[in-house]
């Protein structure tokens, strides 16, 4: 038999981790392609030859997903590798039926094939959805090993939207570091709340390379996930977060669904927002999904800065975009904070959308009277920062992680809306984590 040929369906991070862990160095194989999707602006390059390894001299081409069953035909492609995530279920065969269309395989690269193996403990958050609470729960897990007197690092999920053959490894100490690399706003709302809370923050492109560097300086390993995607550590304690406002999702979502069968936490979010009758219906699927799973209680607790600047004020909300865009969901935080606050009215930005978030807009029309916080490349920044301006608000809600007067002029009282992780019922996130700690003998003040 010749050589199997392989197109790697992605979105710029888990397809070239799963390149990098299941085909580069792999003898008769060749990966003739990548397709993007998602992302805006991540299509037409190419995944650098310095990252690639022997045999792809040129790098491997990055083309649009439109364009797969061309790259299929034109290529003699034998395969097709579905590599991203937060997706219906019925996409994901959608995508299947195109390559089977074309008389190809069709194929989904599991959790042992992909996991980089660490060093020392690795604890995995993941969800079921976008904008379920992964970051907050992170950091909750952060603070009770840096309470206990243990040193953890995080590993972020990829978003190398950048020079790739530079983000191979990226770590960030520093606010300054975040500037260093010319970060996303997507990137700051993950890394910064982080790094501001003292914590060194490890993501890039080369996994296996991150986790050798990473593992030098950490105790514990916190993988603080991406989307709804598994871990790209091999974890030994594996948390997933699912949201009660989003019912049904836990089970409808690619590959959130494999972690909720695969968690041995489970962490329903949000059960002050959501209601009892929501939260216990959540239970009992996880119970029968999974009941070998521990299931938590907790609530995403909302804090706002300056409040009392919203009353009676015409405002403009702006939210974690991640979580209301591909996340599926009209609205956030920051709406809620608005509401609860008396703001007087909730100015809707769609009219004030210039050119990078009017395509925001005509893409996700789902999206409430709110403006997603997008950035992926400097021009839709640009267009943020512009439509920001245009909108006649008194004052602006920010809810997300990140502060964004540091790459915007936003040219009104800006009021942070921030949320964290809380527990009050047991069983209890700590407990399980303490038990964890305990069981892998590390010294601390446990």
């Amino acid at each position: 038999m010749g050589e199997r040929r392989v197109v790697i369906m992605g979105a710029a991070g888990r397809d070239f981790h799963n390149f990098n862990m299941a085909f580069r160095g792999r003898s008769g194989v060749r990966v003739v392609a990548f397709t993007a999707t998602q992302i805006p602006g991540i299509e037409h390059r190419r995944y650098p030859a310095e990252l690639a390894g022997p045999g792809y001299e040129q790098g491997i081409p990055i083309v649009p997903e439109t364009e797969l069953e061309k790259v299929i035909a034109e290529e003699a492609v034998d395969e097709v590798v579905f590599a991203y995530s937060d997706t219906p279920h019925l996409h994901v065969m959608h995508q299947a039926s195109r390559a089977l269309a074309c008389g190809v395989d069709f194929c989904l690269l599991g959790p042992e094939r992909t996991m980089v193996k660490a060093a020392c403990p690795v604890i995995a958050v993941c969800a079921t959805r976008t904008g379920a609470g992964k970051s907050q729960t992170s950091r909750y897990v952060a603070r009770l090993l840096r309470e206990w007197g243990i040193r953890p690092v995080v590993i972020r999920h990829p978003m190398p939207y950048g020079d790739l053959a530079r983000q191979k490894v990226q770590r960030f100490a520093s606010l300054e570091d975040l500037d260093l690399h010319e970060v996303t706003v997507e990137e700051r709302e993950d890394y910064e709340p982080h790094v501001r809370a003292g914590l060194v923050v490890y993501a890039g492109v080369d996994y296996e390379a991150i986790v050798r560097q990473a593992e030098q300086e950490a105790q514990v390993i916190i993988w603080d996930g991406g989307n709804n995607d598994f871990s790209f550590v091999r974890p030994d304690l594996e948390i997933v977060v699912v949201d009660p406002l989003r019912p049904g999702h836990e089970l409808e979502y690619h590959p959130g669904e494999t972690n909720l069968r695969r968690a041995q936490v489970v962490v329903i979010n949000k059960v002050g927002s959501a209601g009892v009758q929501a939260v216990e219906r959540l239970a009992g699927t996880v119970t029968e999904v999974n009941p070998a799973a521990v299931i938590v209680r907790a609530d995403s607790v909302i804090t706002v800065d300056n409040g009392a600047d919203v009353r009676g004020k015409r405002v403009l909300v702006v939210e974690d975009g991640p979580t209301v865009t591909h996340g599926g969901m009209a609205t956030g935080a920051g709406q809620e904070a608005a509401l609860r606050l008396g703001a007087g009215e909730v100015v809707d930005p769609r009219p004030y959308a210039v050119g990078e978030l009017a395509a925001v807009f005509e893409k996700y029309s789902h999206l409430g009277p709110i403006l997603p916080a997008v950035g992926y490349f400097p021009e839709q920044l640009r267009d943020l920062e512009a439509t920001i301006q245009a909108v006649p608000a008194e004052v602006v809600i920010v809810a997300t992680p990140f502060d964004i007067s540091r790459v915007l002029q936003v040219g009104r009282p800006v009021v942070r809306v921030s949320y964290e992780f809380k527990e009050t019922v047991e069983p209890r996130l700590r407990t399980v984590v303490e038990r964890f700690v305990k069981g892998c003998g590390l010294q601390g003040r446990v």
